[in-house]
């Protein structure tokens, strides 16, 4: 890359590092979405003395399962803000892994590293889908396993991202939509031929805990950081910011698949597993 584009992809990963340190991922993460790192690990199989990657790990997610299940693992993320209480949740599981800093687009490990490279809705909000894809091939060892559960377009997540795109800030050039993360035919052009027995599943997590669907909105509002960037970017615009309040008090009543004082929401993801392929050998 040139100068220009290197500065211009160190500012866009410090915007991507301060999007997601904002609100509170972990607690949402926690408290919503916790089944889905357990669901991961089942899918990879996890062993005792597995090397296990999580990529995109946030505050450890499905890192701390795969510890629990006896994996050596290595848990990384663009965001060190949320390694504090994952390390707090590893040491209440009474498990230990490691904690490392990386890019998921230029992840600091050797090649054929580990055993098994997996994440939990992380890779997918990397901006350049096919370098991550990439990566994750990269460290995985010939014969080991590739995982991930990533939102799907259609489902949940991603008409969330759909009524939020017209107030965000334009995404900067290259950048693909995460959501493209969920569909079949993309996942496939991602991986290629590098990977076989590849393997995809739509299932769904349900989303519960709040009473109503503004108070889910005021859920997501303090707690998730492209939400929170999102009301930041129209911030001294009142209107816009009441439209958006609207819209998206709009779109979670729509999908509330509850009643008056047990509202829940459905959210789809596809889960993805595959093998690297052994290198081609010549005589």
């Amino acid at each position: 890359m040139t100068a220009v584009d290197v500065e211009a992809d160190r500012k866009l990963k410090a915007n991507h590092r301060t999007m997601w340190a904002s609100g509170d991922y972990p607690a949402l993460a926690t408290q919503m979405i916790a089944e889905l790192g357990r669901e991961l690990v089942r899918a990879c199989g996890v062993r005792p003395g597995d090397r296990v990657l999580d990529v995109a790990a946030g505050s450890g997610n499905a890192s701390i399962p795969a510890a629990a299940a006896g994996g050596i693992v290595t848990a990384s993320d663009l965001t060190p803000e949320l390694f504090a209480p994952g390390k707090t949740s590893a040491d209440q599981h009474g498990v230990e892994l490691e904690w490392v800093e990386a890019d998921a687009e230029a992840l600091p490990f050797a090649d054929s590293s580990f055993d098994i490279v997996m994440s939990c809705v992380g890779v997918m909000f990397a901006p350049h889908h096919q370098a991550a894809a990439d990566e994750m091939v990269r460290v995985v060892r010939p014969g080991g396993t590739v995982a991930m559960i990533n939102w799907t377009p259609q489902g949940f997540i991603g008409n969330l991202f759909a009524t939020m795109k017209p107030y965000a800030p334009p995404p900067p050039p290259g950048a693909v939509a995460p959501p493209l993360w969920g569909d079949e035919a993309y996942v496939l052009a991602l991986f290629g031929g590098r990977v076989s027995a590849l393997t995809m599943r739509r299932q769904t997590v349900v989303l519960d805990g709040c009473a109503d669907p503004t108070e889910f909105r005021e859920h997501w509002k303090r707690n998730y950081g492209p939400t929170i960037a999102t009301y930041a970017f129209n911030a001294g615009r009142p209107d816009q910011v009441q439209a958006l309040d609207r819209d998206f008090l709009d779109f979670l009543t729509d999908w509330n698949r509850g009643q008056p004082g047990r509202a829940y929401w459905e959210a789809e993801y596809l889960l993805v597993t595959a093998t690297r392929r052994e290198p081609a050998t010549f005589t």
